[in-house]
């Protein structure tokens, strides 16, 4: 049977889109008036958001570098956004300059944008594609010529799945990119929650809903169901900053970061 679901549409200013709106929450420069005015909103909403944000980040260049020094060389980064400082790639190829990035987005202004920066880099590709429909993915010759999946491989899905309303069955999509892997793949996400403070979260959920990607929060329990069967790394599922931080963190700040990290190793 075809899939039904609606394509994403084409570039569109007046529409908040989120990839922007994380730009403009990183003092990037890619944004317009619709998204700077949303973004405040989410801000006004959380006045501690710019921290979530900001922690999730370091989240994600934490967690390429701990895989890379483990000897993975192939990083397929699903829901990527706007290029900015510390990229996966960068970050992969400090520690191994041979290691292999896919980056992957829906969004064509994303792809645009990186396909320009990324036009002289080495082992990197950037693939338009939708996270609904993981086969295509997998599937697309931009990935299949950079990336052996017989072979283990990072899966990132920073700051992505909560974009993914259940019934578009997250959970389903993910056991298909789960088992796509080779034994020894790792998988590493985040994932906004309530479970901390739910009123907050609230606030920024009804500003979501008025962008291109409404976001659905979940819980802790929901969150590491969409590990599978992988096993997660120590410290387990945790509040991002919490998850190997370099730098001392108290539980009463991490719970304000509302975002949910963790690595999970294919046996």
């Amino acid at each position: 049977m075809a899939d039904e679901r609606p394509r994403p549409k084409g570039f569109d200013p007046t529409v908040p889109n989120i990839a922007r709106m994380y730009d403009y929450y990183l003092g990037g420069k890619d944004h317009y008036e619709a998204d700077r005015v949303r973004a405040e909103e989410a801000m006004a909403a959380d006045p501690t958001l710019l921290s979530t944000i900001k922690a999730n980040r370091a989240f994600l260049g934490r967690a390429v570098r701990y895989l890379a020094q483990q000897g993975i060389d192939q990083f397929l980064d699903i829901g990527t956004g706007l290029p900015t400082q510390q990229n996966v790639h960068q970050i992969a190829h400090s520690v191994n300059p041979d290691a292999r990035v896919v980056y992957v987005d829906y969004d064509e202004q994303v792809v645009a944008h990186a396909r320009a920066l990324l036009a002289n880099s080495e082992n990197v590709r950037i693939v338009q594609a939708d996270l609904r429909r993981p086969q295509e993915i997998l599937d697309h010759p931009g990935t299949r010529a950079l990336l052996d999946f017989s072979r283990p491989v990072a899966l990132l899905l920073v700051a992505t799945l909560h974009f993914i309303p259940d019934e578009d069955d997250p959970n389903g999509i993910m056991a298909q990119l789960r088992d796509a892997l080779a034994p020894g793949s790792h998988l590493a996400l985040t994932h906004a929650s309530a479970d901390g403070i739910p009123d907050v979260v609230a606030k920024v959920v009804e500003v979501y809903k008025k962008t291109s990607a409404p976001g659905t929060p979940r819980t802790a329990e929901q969150v590491r169901a969409l590990f599978g069967d992988f096993e997660l790394l120590e410290p387990g599922l945790v509040w991002a900053p919490l998850w190997r931080p370099e730098q001392p963190v108290t539980p009463e700040e991490a719970v304000r970061i509302w975002f949910y990290a963790g690595v999970g190793r294919k046996p």
